[in-house]
C-alpha cells in the first residue's frame, strides 16, 4: 500500500497501560507491546512507514486508560522520543468547552516544541459542535486535520450520514479545508464486511471528492483482491491528492440522486454521480455539462474519462452537452473533465462524435 501513498501505521485508544509510570509518563500495556512503542517505531520507520498514535484531550481516554489533560508538554515529548510521527488527538471527558479548547491548543504548541514532525489529528469540532458553531479558522491554525461527525462504522447506513452530515454543512467546512488543514470524515472500510461493493466504491469517490485523509480501518491480510485494486486506484488517489487542494461538495439533489463535484488542478473536476436508491436495478440519470463547474468544465469543450466503477472513455463534451450516466442502487460513477481550449478542438474532435442536445 505505500507504494501508491499510505503511509501511516496507527495506533487507536487502548494501547496504554492503565497506569502512568513512577515520572508521570504514558506507558504502554506490557502484553500489547512489551518491546514498548520506540521499538515498534523504529521497526515501522523501517518498513518506510511512519506511526501514528491515539491519547485524549481529557483525564480519561474514550475507553478509561489514562488521557494528557495536565500531561501535555509531558506526553508531546513522550511521543516525540518514542519516534511518533501522528497524533490522534480525542476529546472524551474534558469537562468544559474552555478546557476543551485550551488542551487541544496546548498540546499542538507542545508538539511543535519537540522538534519533531508529528501530523495533529483533532476531533475539536466533533465534541464542540453540539454546543457551539466551531471556528474553523482557529482550528485550522492548530491542527493539520479534524473529526466534525460521529466514527464511522462498518455499514452503509454509517456512511450515508457522513455524506448527508457534509452536505448539510458543506458551506461552514468546505472552504476552510486546504493544504495544512483538512476535513476528516473518518476512515475508509473499505474491504471490511459491512459494505456492498457499490458502496464500496462509493466510498472511495466520494473520499477522495471531499479531499479526505486516506486512512484504512482493515484487515490488509484478508481484504480481497477487488477491494485492495480499489483502495490502491491512482486516479482515484490522483483526484484526492490534488495539488489544488480544494474540498468537493453536493452540487445538486434530484430525487434519489446525487450530484458531487470537485475542483481540481489545470481547470479540471472529478464529478461524483450517486445513486441513492437502495432497491431496484441500475438506474439512468441525465444531466447538461452546463450545471458542472459553475459551467467552467466543459467550457468550451471538454473530454470525459469515467474513473469508477470501471475506467471508460465517456467522449468528448460541449457546455451544452447532455450527459447520461447508469448508476447502480447505492453506487457511484466517478469521472474527470478536463478542459480542451479552442486551439485544439480541431485536432481532438476529428473521428469523435460530440454529445449535444
Amino acid at each position: 500500500m505505500e507504494s501508491v501513498g499510505y503511509q501511516y501505521l496507527c495506533i487507536d485508544d487502548c494501547w496504554m497501560a492503565p497506569t502512568r509510570d513512577g515520572q508521570g509518563r504514558l506507558q504502554p500495556d506490557p502484553k500489547r507491546f512489551p518491546s514498548g512503542i520506540g521499538k515498534l517505531a523504529d521497526y515501522v520507520h523501517s518498513k518506510g512507514l511512519k506511526l501514528g498514535i491515539y491519547a485524549d484531550v481529557g483525564n480519561k481516554t474514550c475507553a478509561g486508560f489514562p488521557g494528557s489533560y495536565g500531561y501535555y508538554e509531558l506526553d508531546a515529548e513522550t511521543f516525540a522520543s518514542w519516534g511518533v510521527d501522528l497524533l490522534k488527538f480525542d476529546g472524551c471527558n474534558s469537562g468544559t468547552l474552555e478546557l476543551l479548547a485550551e488542551g487541544y491548543k496546548t498540546m499542538s504548541w507542545a508538539l511543535n516544541k519537540t522538534g519533531r514532525s508529528i501530523v495533529y489529528s483533532c476531533e475539536w469540532p466533533l465534541y464542540l459542535r453540539p454546543m457551539q458553531e466551531p471556528n474553523y479558522t482557529e482550528i485550522k491554525q492548530y491542527c493539520n486535520y479534524w473529526r466534525n461527525y460521529a466514527d464511522i462504522y462498518d455499514a452503509w447506513s454509517s456512511v450515508k450520514n457522513i455524506l448527508d452530515w457534509t452536505a448539510y454543512y458543506q458551506d461552514s467546512i468546505v472552504d476552510v479545508a486546504g493544504p495544512g488543514g483538512w476535513n476528516d470524515p473518518d476512515m475508509l472500510v473499505i474491504g471490511d464486511f459491512g459494505l456492498s461493493w457499490d458502496q464500496q466504491v462509493t466510498q472511495m469517490a466520494l473520499w477522495a471528492i471531499m479531499a479526505a485523509p486516506l486512512l484504512m480501518s482493515n484487515d490488509l491480510r484478508r481484504i480481497s483482491p477487488s477491494a485492495k485494486a480499489l483502495l490502491q486506484n491512482k486516479d482515484v488517489i490522483a483526484i484526492n491528492q490534488d495539488p489544488l487542494g480544494k474540498q468537493g461538495y453536493r452540487i445538486t439533489k434530484d430525487s434519489n440522486f446525487e450530484l458531487w463535484e470537485r475542483p481540481l488542478s489545470g481547470g479540471a473536476f472529478a464529478i461524483a454521480v450517486i445513486n441513492r436508491q437502495e432497491i431496484g436495478g441500475p438506474q439512468a440519470f441525465a444531466f447538461s455539462t452546463a450545471i458542472l463547474g459553475n459551467g467552467l468544465a466543459c467550457n468550451p469543450m471538454c473530454s470525459i474519462q469515467q474513473i469508477l466503477p470501471a475506467d471508460k472513455d465517456l467522449g468528448l463534451h460541449s457546455w451544452v452537452s447532455f450527459l447520461k450516466l447508469v448508476v447502480n442502487p447505492t453506487g457511484t460513477v466517478l469521472f474527470k473533465t478536463v478542459v480542451i481550449e479552442e486551439g485544439l478542438l480541431s485536432s481532438r474532435s476529428n473521428g469523435q462524435t460530440l454529445d449535444v442536445l
